[in-house]
């Protein structure tokens, strides 16, 4: 593993990976791991507003119902971080920032001026039935403390007809920039990062070519 390791930090240098998904798909789980093996700054933008952001009503309602914040308000909230001083000399490990039809362009934009280019975006490609095995698992086991957004099946819908209508042209944006890293992600966590580890490094081989 120590190997891929490398040949992905040598690619990278301080750009940035953004790691998209349905929900349950991992995103988060594997953004962390990976950032933590190529020494990244691991953002996610559903984890800044619901920490940082949990005393606003508006957006703590709207995540609460499986919808995404408006477009205004990502901009506001969460493109600043992307610029932070202290992270100019890491490279990114984005869990899914820039998730509606439109951000990404911004997202891209103020990666590229932060140092921080964007040089591939992971998919988690898990399905639906499996998605949805998932958060029934989640919820009998409480791993994911009392979220708001996981307290039912009808959250979860709307969450995933968030990704289908929302995100899926996203990542055809992406798509069309040749940065996508399409990973199968069922299995359990060791293997999907596993095939994140591995088709990260071949798309980096690939791009040194």
């Amino acid at each position: 593993m120590d190997e891929r390791i490398e040949i992905i930090k040598k690619w990278l240098g301080t750009g940035s990976i953004n790691i998209f998904g349905m929900p349950f798909s991992g995103k988060d789980t594997i953004g962390i791991r990976l950032a933590e093996a190529i020494g990244a700054k691991f953002l996610s933008s559903g984890l800044i507003l619901r920490t940082e952001n949990k005393d606003d009503q508006e957006i703590q309602a709207e995540m609460a119902s499986g919808q995404l914040i408006n477009t205004d308000k990502f901009r506001s909230i969460i493109l600043p971080y992307i610029e932070k001083k202290e992270l100019e000399a890491f490279p990114l490990i984005l869990s899914s920032v820039g998730r509606w039809e439109g951000e990404e362009y911004s997202v891209i934009e103020t990666a590229q001026k932060a140092g921080h280019p964007i040089k591939a975006a992971v998919i988690l490609n898990v399905s639906e039935s499996e998605i949805k095995a998932r958060w029934q698992k989640s919820r009998e086991g409480q791993d994911r403390g009392e979220r708001q957004d996981d307290r039912d099946m009808r959250v979860l819908d709307n969450r995933i007809k968030e990704f289908k209508e929302k995100t899926i042209p996203v990542i055809e944006t992406y798509q069309k920039r040749g940065l996508i890293v399409s990973v199968k992600a069922t299995g359990d966590r060791e293997e999907v990062y596993t095939n994140v580890i591995e088709s990260l490094m071949h798309f980096a081989l690939q791009s040194n070519q």
